[in-house]
Parts: C-alpha cells; sequence; structure tokens
C-alpha cells in the first residue's frame, strides 16, 4: 500500500512537472511566433527631411499700367485675359482739352515769333542810326548826347531780342509739354504679356493730379513667383537655392519644382503667428498656373535615395556618444533565429513616419516595432558590438 501511494506521489509531480514545462515552452513558442508576426522588413527606399508652407502664385514681372493725365476713358482697347505686345494701344482718354492746349501754345509760339522778326527788324533800324551817327559824331556834325542816345538804343534793342528769345525758348517748353500730355491721352502697353487686371471702364472720368490711376495690369504668365509664408521657427532652415518642390488644388500628381531665390526679411503677423515671404520662380511657359492659386510648398532640406528604410517607431534608445558622422545612433531589436537581439544603427535622416539607415542595417532583414519588442516579455539579446 505504501509503495502504491510513493509511485502515485511520483506520477503527479511528474504530471505537474510536465505542465509546467508545456506552459512555459508554449508561452515561449507564442511570444516568439507573436514577435515574427509583428516584424517588420527593412525594405530600398528614399526619404527627405522638409519644411512644409503655404503660399500662392504671381507673376514674377507685371506692370500697373496707369494714365498721367485726368479725363475721361473714352475707349479701352483690351480686356481681361487679352495678349498684348509691347506698343499696342491699351486705351484712350478724351483728348480734347490737351489738343486746345497744344493750339494755344502754338499760337503763343508764332506771337512771339513775329514780336522777334519785329524786334529784328529793329535792331538793323538801331544799328544803321548809330553807325551813321558815328560817322557824323567823328566829323563834328552831331553832339556827342546824340551819338551816345543810338548806341543805347542799339542796346535796348538787343536786349529786348534776348528778351523774347527766353520767351520763345519758355514757348516752346510749354508747347512741349502740352503735346506730352496730349500724347498721354493714348495708353500703350509698356511689355509683352496678358492683361490679367483691368480697373476702369468706359466712361469712367479719372483723376491723375493726386496719384496714378491703374487702368490695367500687364503680366508676364511664363514666369510665376510662388510666395510661401514660413514660420519663424522654420526659416532659418532655409537659404538661398534651396531645393523645393509645390502643388496646387486640381493639379493631381503633379509638382512644379524650383529654388528659394530671397527670403524677405520683412515679417508679417497673423494671428499671432510671425511668418516670412519665401520667394521661389518656377518655369510657366505652359501657362498652366495662373495669379492667385494656392499652393502647398516643401523645401527640401536633406534626402537619401535608395537606402534601407525602417519605419520611426522601430527606433528605440539613443546613443548619443556613438554617432558619427554619417548620422545619430539608436538602438533597434532585430529579429535572429533565436530571438530578439538589440543592435546599434547610424540613422542619416528621419522624418515622422519613416527614418534612413546609413549602417548597421540591410535590406531583408527584420526589426520589431519598440513596442512590440518590450513585450516580448524576454530580455534581448546584445550583439558583441552592444558591449558599451
Amino acid at each position: 500500500m505504501k509503495k502504491i501511494f510513493v509511485l502515485s506521489a511520483a506520477l503527479i509531480i511528474l504530471i505537474g512537472v510536465w505542465g509546467v514545462w508545456s506552459f512555459y515552452e508554449g508561452n515561449q513558442a507564442r511570444s516568439s511566433g507573436s514577435a515574427k508576426d509583428n516584424a517588420i522588413e527593412v525594405t530600398i527606399g528614399s526619404i527627405q527631411s522638409i519644411v512644409t508652407a503655404q503660399g500662392t502664385l504671381e507673376p514674377k514681372n507685371y506692370v500697373d499700367v496707369g494714365a498721367q493725365v485726368s479725363g475721361e476713358v473714352i475707349k479701352l482697347h483690351v480686356e481681361i485675359g487679352d495678349l498684348v505686345k509691347a506698343g499696342d494701344l491699351i486705351a484712350e482718354i478724351d483728348p480734347d482739352v490737351y489738343e486746345s492746349q497744344v493750339k494755344s501754345s502754338k499760337a503763343q509760339l508764332k506771337i512771339l515769333a513775329a514780336q522777334k522778326a519785329q524786334q529784328e527788324a529793329l535792331i538793323k533800324q538801331a544799328k544803321r542810326k548809330f553807325e551813321r551817327n558815328e560817322r557824323l559824331y567823328k566829323d563834328k556834325a552831331v553832339s556827342q548826347e546824340t551819338f551816345e542816345d543810338a548806341e543805347i538804343d542799339l542796346d535796348v534793342a538787343k536786349a529786348s531780342l534776348m528778351a523774347l528769345a527766353a520767351q520763345i525758348e519758355q514757348a516752346q517748353s510749354n508747347l512741349d509739354e502740352d503735346q506730352t500730355n496730349l500724347n498721354y491721352t493714348k495708353i500703350y502697353a509698356p511689355m509683352d504679356g496678358t492683361v490679367v487686371d483691368q480697373s476702369v471702364e468706359e466712361g469712367e472720368t479719372i483723376n491723375a493730379n493726386q496719384t496714378t490711376p491703374t487702368i490695367v495690369q500687364v503680366a508676364n504668365l511664363n514666369i510665376m513667383t510662388a510666395k510661401a509664408e514660413v514660420a519663424e521657427a522654420d526659416v532659418m532652415k532655409l537659404a538661398q537655392e534651396t531645393p523645393m518642390y509645390f502643388t496646387t488644388l486640381g493639379s493631381g500628381d503633379r509638382r512644379w519644382k524650383g529654388a528659394v531665390r530671397q527670403i524677405l526679411p520683412t515679417p508679417e503677423e497673423i494671428n499671432d503667428v510671425v511668418l516670412y515671404n519665401v520667394l521661389v520662380d518656377v518655369d510657366n511657359t505652359d501657362l498652366s498656373l495662373l495669379p492667385g492659386m494656392t499652393t502647398q510648398m516643401f523645401f527640401v532640406l536633406a534626402s537619401a535615395k535608395d537606402v534601407p528604410i525602417i519605419p520611426a517607431s522601430a527606433l528605440g534608445r539613443r546613443l548619443k556618444d556613438k554617432g558619427t558622422d554619417q548620422g545619430q545612433a539608436y538602438q533597434v531589436h532585430v529579429m535572429t533565429p533565436s530571438g530578439p537581439e538589440v543592435r546599434v544603427v547610424i540613422i542619416s535622416l528621419s522624418d515622422r513616419a519613416q527614418a534612413a539607415v546609413a549602417s548597421g542595417l540591410e535590406a531583408g532583414e527584420k526589426i520589431l516595432p519598440t513596442s512590440k519588442a518590450k513585450s516580448t516579455g524576454e530580455r534581448p539579446k546584445r550583439t558583441p558590438q552592444m558591449r558599451l
């Protein structure tokens, strides 16, 4: 009876040990299987570090075509969207007042020309009288006073001619000004381009005495400027020639590429946010871009192509003392046949979603996200290079 009791107890102990061992092995198998299921394969890809901003499009070269004289706009020869060449007639202002001024100035000039001719005749008369009195004075036929009076009359006549010459010059200047104002009643395109805005209508009276009223705006749409509003936290990352690309609403997958031309130093404050305007010029010979379009702009600070790529969520602790000139050092958990192991990798570039591996991993290897590596329930093995 005692022997049977001992055998039963031994059997119970063996069954218990077997159950514990089976539970442990099953748990380990499940953990290993779960880790393998969550493992992420290292792939080859590309990544960029970018600054994003919104912007608007405007022509790089444009001219506000204005009127330099006041009056009624009696004719507009263009409409918005018309293509014009330099020298094309844009608009006409009523010329009647300015034609009258030109006629008046011409008449005044003729009067002065007649007075000049008269004065030249008087000079000839005074000169002959002076020369005759000079001979008579030498022969003692006239008095010295008569001779001197003739000389003074000649000098006065010459001075009057000089005054008339100055008046003629002034009258000619007035005529030139009036003629210029008359010419200003016809407004011509100063450059090749497209009429993108029209500020007045036919029959409207404009006043150019205080400000220059704009008739139309002519722009060259072959080169557009994208003006980005960049936050002060990001603007210091940019510089001239920083490459970028942008998209527009409705453009689909199309991207326009360019580089920073200028960062304007004067900020704008919008809703308590300080923004700086960054200008980028892009080619638009196909005229697909139009003024006022909204752009989503991406400034490329750095990029890596055809390199091993891993999720940023797989990066573990950063090792500040292990970084190299290639990048920063991080711990990752790599799946091996014997289970997860910790390895040091060098990350050359990262964004919020992905990281580019400079060294430490090859395409095809599998890694665990940091959260999954911690949940496997076992201590990852360290590779030899991890003996810090």
